[in-house]
């Protein structure tokens, strides 16, 4: 892995999952990570983890899900920060599983707001440590659900293809301030998001049964293989991979 001394990285969702594996990599290669998710015991100890490799690192508590928590951790790692060399925005969210016409309105605007909005406005404050002449990487995690309409998917769908896209708007629009965006489909891994989808009613959610046998079969990936696969794309992407699409198992 690249050596990152001096380098500071933010990763959302970093309490467990992909996120938590992708600190303990960045702090492995002497980043200093930032850490933001939900607090909680998870954030905690992952955090102390990280610490242990990296002492400099830190969490930030925050639930993109809600404006006012996003800029009170914008301002905490902006007083610390001068300069963030990459994002990896990481956090998600897989409710509301309910058919489209069944969905709540406010469950699917908060997966709007988690999935897509809150990565808009957490990038956005974080403009002043993200423009200058170092260079920045942000890596969006996306999903095949971005390309593929699911029943009862809705909301998320919908979301990961619009992060698809914002992710294509900061390649444009970040060039001038030597800033790069790619995203990455991490394929189906044993995460918490897994269990949620597996505890979907039959009736909320016809593809249960499909997932409960990816799950069976052994055709969950491992998070801690799915971080060391995503490593060299985002801590190392070019330019002309700028604002491309890509799938981990490809990697």
């Amino acid at each position: 892995m690249g050596d990152l001394q001096g380098q500071t990285y933010l990763i959302t969702g970093a309490s467990k999952g992909i996120g938590r594996e992708v600190s303990l990599a960045l702090a492995r290669a002497g980043a200093r990570v930032v850490l933001l998710a939900r607090n909680s015991s998870e954030l905690e100890q992952t955090t102390a983890d990280v610490q242990a490799i990296a002492p400099n690192s830190y969490a930030t508590p925050c639930d993109l899900g809600v404006p006012a928590a996003i800029e009170e951790a914008a301002q905490t790692i902006l007083a610390n920060e001068g300069a963030i060399h990459g994002i990896v925005h990481n956090a998600g969210d897989i409710h509301p599983i309910k058919p489209l016409f069944d969905a709540d309105a406010g469950d699917w605007g908060r997966s709007m707001m988690v999935n897509v909005v809150g990565v808009q406005h957490l990038t956005q404050v974080l403009g002043p440590a993200l423009q200058g002449e170092h260079r920045v990487r942000v890596t969006t995690i996306s999903s095949g659900a971005a390309l593929r309409p699911l029943a009862s998917w809705s909301a998320y769908c919908t979301a990961k293809a619009g992060l698809d896209m914002w992710t294509r708007c900061l390649a444009e629009e970040g060039r001038e301030h030597n800033i790069t965006a790619v995203s990455v489909a991490p394929g189906i891994v044993d995460t918490a998001m897994q269990t949620t989808i597996r505890s979907a009613s039959e009736e909320d959610f016809p593809l249960r049964a499909n997932f409960v046998g990816y799950h069976e079969d052994g055709q969950l990936s491992n998070p801690e293989d799915v971080a060391a696969a995503l490593f060299p794309l985002m801590t190392a992407h070019s330019f002309e991979q700028s604002g491309q699409r890509f799938d981990v198992r490809d990697l």
